[in-house]
């Protein structure tokens, strides 16, 4: 009786294929699948190039639906063709329309695309845009480093675009402000003393501020912990 038991259990026609389902059903999920691969490629090859580049907000949502659609119908016997074909000619007539309305109405582009945002300005975190924005100090510091950017005062300034990336532009050389170092090893080690002369940069704004002589709540943001600010060029 256990050996009995166990073998329902671990049935291995319903683990490969399902209950009720003939194998026979697998030449028809090879017909599926392909006309579905293919739907997908027109589909997005109508979308446009921008399509396959940094996806924003509203590109994801049609991308998300589009991949539900495509997938269900690969391999469930219940989910037929025609109302995933249907769905597929719903979803791309919506994204050429809204894709209309946004380049005809400013309000529907802020609302479907959004805008974007100024994080950096001056060599200083735009502390209160930063906060609305749901980015870690890690990833703004990770893009900036792959700018080879070492501390915030080579920064004039920097947007968060809709797609995510970040855009920055550079102070000249001979124009590089004390910054914020943001260098993981120099980083995560605030100062403990302060010495009289020296510019010190808020962790979590980058306000810099010229001979602190004790420990004290940032003006901007209300944080207490500063780093000595750095005066390199950025080497690129």
């Amino acid at each position: 009786m256990e050996s009995k038991e166990s073998l329902d259990l671990f049935n291995l026609n319903r683990l490969l294929i399902g209950e009720d389902i003939p194998y026979t059903f697998l030449a028809e999920v090879l017909l599926r699948t392909t006309v579905m691969f293919f739907l997908v490629l027109v589909v997005l090859r109508l979308s446009g190039k921008r399509g396959i580049k940094q996806l924003s907000v509203f590109e994801l949502a049609i991308i998300i639906s589009l991949g539900s659609a495509a997938g269900d119908p690969m391999f469930y016997e219940d989910v037929a063709l025609l109302p995933a074909i249907l769905v597929f000619v719903i979803v791309i007539s919506l994204y050429k329309l809204i894709t209309f309305l946004t380049g005809r109405f400013e309000k529907v582009e802020k609302f479907v695309e959004g805008k974007p945002v100024k994080l950096v300005e001056n060599g200083k975190i735009l502390y209160k845009s930063f906060r609305k924005e749901s980015l870690a100090y890690d990833e703004l510091f990770s893009q900036l480093r792959q700018q080879s950017v070492s501390h915030l005062g080579q920064v004039e300034c920097a947007y968060l675009e809709t797609s995510g990336d970040l855009s920055v532009f550079y102070y000249p050389d001979d124009k590089v402000i004390p910054g914020l170092p943001i260098l993981p090893d120099i980083y995560d080690l605030p100062v403990k003393e302060f010495e009289k002369g020296e510019v010190y940069s808020c962790k979590h704004c980058g306000d810099s501020k010229l001979d602190i002589q004790s420990f004290r709540p940032c003006e901007i943001c209300g944080e207490n912990e500063w780093l000595v600010a750095s005066r390199k060029i950025r080497l690129t």
